[in-house]
């Protein structure tokens, strides 16, 4: 059978319409990518990485313009400042000698002085954490719901709702006991003031008819 012009187009008509579908599906910048912390420190004019609970060192590469590397210059006070970073990347091979490989970084989610925080407790409970200054205040998320702590107030826990928002923000929100309260998180480099501590999210607490504006990152049960 000879197939006509308007025959032929509606027989490849599926076919270009799955190569469509093919294309359209966004990458995930995440894939083979893995979530991290630990410990930086310099050496040798390097920036090295050390996992929580490891003895390995990796040398720290900045695969997608994080900033990491200015960051830590930032913080680094001292030579024995101890600086703690939670990043994503991806491991890899090296011959950086005084190193067990290179780490690739492909996102910061937060970089500080601390010599304490890769033993956090709740960080693996906790989806999100919020929290700024004058007046204090602070906000830890999980699938358990949310507790507000406030300066002069008593721990406040409600129940959320959670909403992705354009350009990859989040909103909090609640009414539970009459009262409306709103956090609001969009990505865009934070730092807290006082310390220096970088996040990844810029919050945005609405309770009691007050903004209250600060920094916020994503926990270890939010793997993205």
């Amino acid at each position: 059978m000879r197939l006509t012009p308007s025959l032929l187009l509606a027989a490849l008509l599926p076919l270009f319409a799955g190569c469509q579908m093919l294309a359209e599906q966004p990458s995930d910048p995440n894939v083979g990518t893995t979530r991290m912390q630990g410990e930086l420190s310099a050496a040798n004019g390097q920036l090295l990485f050390k996992p929580c609970s490891e003895a390995r060192r990796f040398v720290v590469k900045d695969a997608a313009g994080t900033g990491i590397l200015q960051e830590a210059a930032n913080l680094a006070s001292g030579p024995k400042t101890t600086l703690f970073a939670d990043i994503r990347g991806r491991l890899a091979g090296s011959r950086e000698a005084n190193s067990d490989g290179q780490l690739d970084v492909t996102r910061l989610y937060r970089v500080e002085a601390s010599a304490s925080a890769c033993e956090d407790p709740n960080f693996k409970q906790l989806t999100l954490r919020a929290g700024g200054h004058a007046p204090d205040w602070d906000i830890k998320a999980s699938g358990k719901g949310m507790v507000i702590n406030r300066e002069g107030k008593d721990p406040l826990p409600l129940p959320f709702l959670e909403e992705q928002m354009p350009g990859g923000g989040l909103s909090l929100s609640s009414e539970a006991n009459g009262q409306r309260v709103e956090l609001w998180v969009a990505p865009q480099r934070c730092v807290e003031p006082g310390t220096g501590a970088v996040r990844h999210l810029r919050a945005e607490l609405r309770i009691d008819g007050q903004a209250l504006k600060g920094c916020a990152y994503y926990g270890g049960a939010r793997d993205n």
